[in-house]
């Protein structure tokens, strides 16, 4: 018997299909991926970095959204949705009923088991072919840490590492925060426990 192979679904069928369905799917070069759920801290610790945002960025030209806003990268044929993301320049002060916006300045995301492999990998590759990327941050929930890949220049990238104590700067976006308040609410323990 002969086993016929659908093609892979467009951009287009991939839209079509979220904005009708209950869970979310995230589209990467003609595969569609089922999003994972999280747990209390990641929720918390994604929810600080979006209120302090907000706050840092109420009457300026850039705005945050939280997880619910796919980010198109269309060089790499994908859609995210990251777990917070800064979108900057005309029209970014007022949020509108588009499900999707093409660039962002800041993009976060905060670390699962499951999905860290691919922050570092996939997802760090495809942001990276953003234009208007300035920073991509990956924050731990076993241990407090804060990394971040800062753009310089045209095609370079710094890697700067965040502990215990320190404050963090998002320079996308002018902002120095402590990392106490990225964990606040939070039971993440300072140093990673040790490997069983």
């Amino acid at each position: 018997m002969l086993a016929h192979q659908l093609p892979p679904p467009t951009p287009e069928q991939y839209l079509d299909a979220e904005a009708q369905g209950v869970l979310r799917h995230e589209f990467i070069d003609g595969e569609i991926v089922a999003m994972v759920g999280g747990t209390q801290r990641h929720n918390r610790i994604s929810g600080n970095a979006y209120a302090i945002l907000r706050q840092h960025l109420r009457g300026r030209p850039c705005q945050p959204f939280i997880a619910d806003v796919k980010l198109h990268i269309a060089r790499a044929n994908c859609y995210y949705y990251p777990d917070v993301m800064v979108v900057c320049g005309d029209g970014s002060a007022i949020a509108d009923q588009q499900p999707v916006v093409e660039d962002a300045r800041l993009v976060i995301e905060v670390l699962s088991p499951s999905t860290e492999g691919i922050d570092r990998r996939e997802k760090l590759h495809a942001y990276r072919r953003l234009p208007g990327l300035q920073e991509y941050v990956l924050i731990a929930q076993d241990r407090q840490q804060v990394e971040v890949y800062r753009r310089q220049g045209e095609v370079g990238w710094l890697y700067l590492t965040y502990e215990p104590g320190d404050d963090v700067e998002w320079a996308s976006v002018a902002l120095t925060v402590p990392m106490t308040e990225l964990y606040e609410g939070t039971d993440t323990p300072t140093h990673a426990p040790p490997a069983q």
